[in-house]
């Protein structure tokens, strides 16, 4: 059994954003099992809410950004990975501006909160788990970093860094599954060479930066009087610098900056939505590679998905709705009712089936002489079986019908022609909330897959003349 921590009460910080430099306070507090994580933006005339998912991601300059039309949250990978290694799978964060506070520039403030006794409770977890079963190699030409992808028992984290200074020279880390996370990780704050501080002051980046709340590495030679200015500039004339390091207190750990990638990694990982298992080689990784790297993962998820629930039809098997049944829950009739019926249901997911006929009326028009199903029809198909697991799961029967509002990703595999059997798979990608339910949909013949799509689709009450 997999666990997860529920946050029982909410916790609440205050700071400067890193790049932005503006004040901002931030409320972490429990959300409803299976909501994930999701920010919203207080200060918005209109509240915005933005889920941590990778699809969301807008830049990654010196930071991982969220945006939701016009509206971001940026730099959120150090709480999304205190987060993530505390196991936290649902959680709302309200935000009142643009930037997380930096704090210390690590996720140990937020650790620190959230092992206080009577923060944390442990329950199952209901989080879906992402089992690599075969390696793979990841190479972001773009910055240079790679990533080698194996099976493991667990999540296992490996970050090699090898600067070409004599101050640092070549640094590891590594974590195994996330116990040791607390203590080898958490603390190990952000860092940045003093060669790049000037671009990014001019790029009207890291406006909040500080020595108290990151690490600034000597890269390049300078005179006593350079350094001295330099330390006047940071308004730290009194500072120490000790092995080609500035900061406000000594390195924590001898390889912190290796430490703190590790960091960051795992908190864009968990923009993937899904527990990882998986040992993960990074080399030289940075936010823009490890969004890359995380979209992947969620590409081949997905994949891996539709491969494992492959639903498997049996025609001797008593069906779990008839036609007259599916009759008596969808509004649809001859000639557009196109689920004849049901055999899965579960609270999260649905298989109808479709038998293909040749007397279908639309094959007189559509490519006769070589008559296909057309594809638009598979996705009404689909879009009627994820209106039967809808209104299934409502209290009130003979109520309610289902309107589609959009359709996302619509693939289409292989033809489908008369005397084929459609299977019909959708499965809920989140909890129906506020009557909007959101369903990935498959469609097979036999082994093969025909097509898939997003679905969402909004749940509305009849009204009494109908």
């Amino acid at each position: 059994m997999r666990y997860k921590n529920i946050l029982k009460k909410s916790i609440k910080f205050a700071g400067i954003g890193l790049h932005t430099g503006k004040l901002s306070e931030v409320t972490i507090s429990p959300a409803d099992v299976g909501t994930g994580i999701r920010f919203v933006r207080k200060d918005m005339e209109a509240q915005v809410e933005i889920s941590a998912d990778v699809a969301h991601v807008s830049t990654t300059n010196r930071g991982t950004t969220l945006i939701s039309g016009q509206t971001t949250v940026s730099t959120i990978e150090h709480l999304l990975s205190a987060l993530s290694g505390c196991d936290v799978e649902d959680a709302t964060i309200e935000i009142n501006g643009p930037e997380v506070p930096i704090l210390d520039g690590s996720a140990i403030q937020y650790i620190n909160a959230f092992t206080q006794e009577g923060v944390l409770e442990k329950a199952e977890s209901t989080k879906e788990i992402f089992i690599i079963d075969e390696p793979f190699a990841f190479k972001d030409e773009e910055t240079g970093a790679e990533y080698e992808v194996f099976p493991s028992d667990d999540l296992e984290l490996t970050v090699i860094l090898d600067f070409d200074d004599d101050t640092l020279g070549p640094l590891v880390a590594k974590l195994k599954g996330k116990k040791q996370y607390h203590t080898q990780i958490a603390d190990s704050r952000t860092f940045a060479f003093l060669s790049e501080i000037e671009p990014l002051f001019d790029a009207g980046l890291i406006k909040g930066g500080d020595i108290e709340n990151a690490l600034v590495i000597i890269d390049k030679n300078l005179t006593d009087s350079e350094m001295k200015l330099l330390l006047k500039k940071l308004d730290k004339p009194d500072v120490s610098i000790q092995n080609g390091v500035i900061s406000s207190t000594p390195m924590r750990h001898k390889n912190e900056p290796a430490r703190h990638k590790l960091l960051d990694l795992l908190g864009d990982l968990a923009l993937v939505g899904r527990d990882i298992q998986a040992k993960i080689i990074a080399t030289k990784p940075g936010h823009t590679s490890n969004v890359k790297l995380a979209r992947l993962l969620k590409s081949k998820y997905l994949e891996y998905r539709k491969n494992v629930g492959r639903p498997i039809y049996d025609p001797n098997k008593e069906p779990v709705m008839d036609t007259e049944t599916v009759k008596g829950m969808l509004p649809h009739r001859y000639p557009f009712l196109l689920v004849d019926k049901v055999i899965e249901l579960s609270q999260n997911h649905i298989v109808g089936l479709k038998n293909v006929s040749y007397n279908e009326g639309f094959f007189q028009g559509h490519f006769p002489g070589n008559p296909i199903f057309p594809g638009v029809l598979q996705m009404e198909a689909l879009a009627q079986t994820g209106g039967l697991l809808a209104l299934s799961l409502m209290e009130e029967k003979g109520v309610y019908d289902t309107y589609f509002l959009k359709m996302d990703n619509v693939k289409f595999k292989a033809k489908v022609v008369p005397g084929d059997t459609l299977i019909l798979k959708m499965e809920l990608m989140a909890p129906m909330r506020r009557g909007i339910v959101q369903m990935m949909g498959t469609a097979y013949v036999g082994k093969r897959l025909v097509s898939e799509g997003e679905l969402t689709a909004q749940i509305v009450k009849r009204h009494n003349d109908q």
